[in-house]
Protein backbone atom coordinates (compact mmCIF):
# COMPACT_ATOMS: atom_id res chain seq x y z
CA UNK A 1 0.00 0.00 0.00
CA UNK A 2 1.09 3.49 -1.06
CA UNK A 3 -0.36 7.07 0.28
CA UNK A 4 -1.42 9.77 -2.30
CA UNK A 5 -2.82 13.02 -1.43
CA UNK A 6 -4.54 15.52 -3.69
CA UNK A 7 -5.47 19.33 -2.65
CA UNK A 8 -7.96 21.41 -4.13
CA UNK A 9 -8.75 24.65 -3.31
CA UNK A 10 -11.85 27.46 -4.27
CA UNK A 11 -12.84 31.14 -3.27
CA UNK A 12 -16.35 32.40 -4.57
CA UNK A 13 -18.77 35.12 -3.60
CA UNK A 14 -21.59 33.70 -3.48
CA UNK A 15 -24.65 35.95 -3.87
CA UNK A 16 -26.67 34.67 -0.38
CA UNK A 17 -26.97 35.23 2.87
CA UNK A 18 -24.24 33.84 5.38
CA UNK A 19 -26.27 31.74 8.02
CA UNK A 20 -28.01 30.25 4.71
CA UNK A 21 -24.70 28.96 3.30
CA UNK A 22 -23.53 27.63 7.43
CA UNK A 23 -26.88 26.16 7.34
CA UNK A 24 -25.93 23.91 4.53
CA UNK A 25 -22.94 23.04 4.98
CA UNK A 26 -23.30 21.77 8.82
CA UNK A 27 -26.35 20.11 7.53
CA UNK A 28 -25.21 16.27 7.47
CA UNK A 29 -28.65 15.33 5.66
CA UNK A 30 -28.26 17.67 3.21
CA UNK A 31 -24.89 17.12 2.11
CA UNK A 32 -25.10 13.87 0.91
CA UNK A 33 -27.84 15.20 -1.69
CA UNK A 34 -25.46 18.28 -2.71
CA UNK A 35 -22.31 16.01 -3.27
CA UNK A 36 -21.75 13.81 -6.02
CA UNK A 37 -19.95 10.67 -4.74
CA UNK A 38 -21.10 11.31 -0.72
CA UNK A 39 -23.80 8.51 -0.23
CA UNK A 40 -24.32 9.20 3.68
CA UNK A 41 -22.97 10.90 6.83
CA UNK A 42 -23.16 9.54 9.93
CA UNK A 43 -23.46 12.32 12.76
CA UNK A 44 -21.95 11.51 16.21
CA UNK A 45 -21.70 15.32 17.87
CA UNK A 46 -18.19 16.35 15.96
CA UNK A 47 -17.38 12.79 14.81
CA UNK A 48 -18.97 12.69 11.19
CA UNK A 49 -18.08 9.32 9.44
CA UNK A 50 -17.78 10.07 5.30
CA UNK A 51 -19.37 7.20 3.03
CA UNK A 52 -18.53 7.44 -0.29
CA UNK A 53 -19.74 5.55 -3.44
CA UNK A 54 -17.84 3.04 -4.67
CA UNK A 55 -14.92 4.56 -7.28
CA UNK A 56 -13.36 2.65 -9.70
CA UNK A 57 -10.34 3.58 -11.68
CA UNK A 58 -6.24 2.45 -12.24
CA UNK A 59 -7.65 -1.14 -12.19
CA UNK A 60 -8.74 -0.54 -8.41
CA UNK A 61 -11.83 0.29 -6.69
CA UNK A 62 -12.90 1.46 -3.51
CA UNK A 63 -15.65 2.48 -1.33
CA UNK A 64 -14.19 4.37 0.82
CA UNK A 65 -15.76 5.55 4.70
CA UNK A 66 -13.46 7.47 6.71
CA UNK A 67 -14.09 9.52 10.15
CA UNK A 68 -13.90 13.59 10.73
CA UNK A 69 -13.63 15.58 13.75
CA UNK A 70 -15.23 18.55 12.85
CA UNK A 71 -14.61 21.95 14.45
CA UNK A 72 -17.15 24.48 13.98
CA UNK A 73 -16.36 28.34 14.50
CA UNK A 74 -19.88 29.43 14.36
CA UNK A 75 -21.01 30.93 11.43
CA UNK A 76 -17.58 31.90 9.92
CA UNK A 77 -15.58 28.37 9.80
CA UNK A 78 -15.41 24.38 9.56
CA UNK A 79 -12.23 22.94 10.17
CA UNK A 80 -12.23 18.77 9.68
CA UNK A 81 -9.41 16.42 10.15
CA UNK A 82 -9.11 12.86 9.83
CA UNK A 83 -9.45 10.79 13.35
CA UNK A 84 -10.51 7.42 12.99
CA UNK A 85 -11.59 5.88 16.03
CA UNK A 86 -9.06 3.90 18.28
CA UNK A 87 -8.37 0.72 16.63
CA UNK A 88 -9.29 1.08 13.40
CA UNK A 89 -7.46 1.83 10.30
CA UNK A 90 -8.97 4.22 7.71
CA UNK A 91 -7.12 4.22 4.51
CA UNK A 92 -8.71 7.45 3.24
CA UNK A 93 -9.04 10.81 4.66
CA UNK A 94 -9.86 14.17 4.66
CA UNK A 95 -8.20 17.27 6.29
CA UNK A 96 -9.37 21.18 5.08
CA UNK A 97 -11.80 23.83 6.18
CA UNK A 98 -14.51 25.99 4.85
CA UNK A 99 -14.29 29.55 5.63
CA UNK A 100 -17.08 32.24 5.89
CA UNK A 101 -17.05 35.84 5.92
CA UNK A 102 -19.85 38.71 4.73
CA UNK A 103 -18.65 40.53 1.95
CA UNK A 104 -20.78 43.17 -0.84
CA UNK A 105 -23.10 41.08 -2.66
CA UNK A 106 -23.24 38.23 -0.53
CA UNK A 107 -20.75 35.55 1.41
CA UNK A 108 -17.07 35.00 0.74
CA UNK A 109 -17.04 31.11 0.76
CA UNK A 110 -13.42 29.22 0.40
CA UNK A 111 -12.46 25.77 0.75
CA UNK A 112 -9.38 23.76 1.23
CA UNK A 113 -9.59 20.34 1.00
CA UNK A 114 -6.77 17.75 0.46
CA UNK A 115 -7.90 13.79 0.34
CA UNK A 116 -5.50 11.54 0.88
CA UNK A 117 -6.01 7.68 0.31
CA UNK A 118 -3.94 4.32 0.75
CA UNK A 119 -4.22 2.48 -2.61
CA UNK A 120 -2.37 -1.32 -3.54
CA UNK A 121 -0.59 0.48 -6.70
CA UNK A 122 3.29 1.57 -6.68
CA UNK A 123 4.33 4.63 -6.00
CA UNK A 124 5.38 5.15 -9.45
CA UNK A 125 2.06 5.62 -10.18
CA UNK A 126 1.57 8.64 -8.48
CA UNK A 127 1.19 11.09 -11.39
CA UNK A 128 -1.87 8.97 -12.60
CA UNK A 129 -2.95 8.66 -9.71
CA UNK A 130 -2.64 12.41 -8.42
CA UNK A 131 -4.21 13.21 -12.02
CA UNK A 132 -7.27 11.10 -11.55
CA UNK A 133 -7.75 12.10 -7.75
CA UNK A 134 -7.81 15.77 -8.90
CA UNK A 135 -10.01 15.25 -11.68
CA UNK A 136 -12.71 13.71 -9.49
CA UNK A 137 -11.74 16.15 -7.05
CA UNK A 138 -12.27 19.31 -9.57
CA UNK A 139 -15.87 17.53 -10.73
CA UNK A 140 -17.41 16.70 -7.65
CA UNK A 141 -16.47 20.64 -6.81
CA UNK A 142 -17.83 22.25 -9.74
CA UNK A 143 -21.09 20.02 -9.10
CA UNK A 144 -20.94 20.64 -5.53
CA UNK A 145 -21.14 24.12 -6.07
CA UNK A 146 -23.74 24.49 -8.73
CA UNK A 147 -26.26 21.94 -6.25
CA UNK A 148 -25.29 24.06 -3.60
CA UNK A 149 -25.95 27.47 -5.20
CA UNK A 150 -29.33 25.36 -6.59
CA UNK A 151 -30.56 24.61 -3.10
CA UNK A 152 -29.63 28.59 -2.88
CA UNK A 153 -31.79 29.56 -4.98
CA UNK A 154 -29.46 31.55 -7.08
CA UNK A 155 -29.73 31.41 -10.44
CA UNK A 156 -28.00 33.29 -13.59
CA UNK A 157 -30.91 34.80 -15.35
CA UNK A 158 -29.08 34.50 -18.61
CA UNK A 159 -28.37 31.06 -18.77
CA UNK A 160 -30.51 29.49 -16.17
CA UNK A 161 -27.70 27.86 -14.89
CA UNK A 162 -26.54 28.44 -10.86
CA UNK A 163 -23.68 30.45 -10.97
CA UNK A 164 -21.03 32.13 -8.02
CA UNK A 165 -22.27 35.64 -7.63
CA UNK A 166 -18.85 37.86 -9.88
CA UNK A 167 -18.35 35.00 -11.92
Amino acid sequence: MNKFAATTESTAVVAAERSRIWAALTDPVLLPKLTPLLRRIDADGELWRWHMMSISALGVSIAPAFTERMHFVEGTEIRYTHEPPAGTVERTGAEGWYRLADVEGGTNLAITLTLHVELPLPRSAAPAVSRVMTGTMNRTGEKFAANLLRHLGIDNSATGEPTPAGR
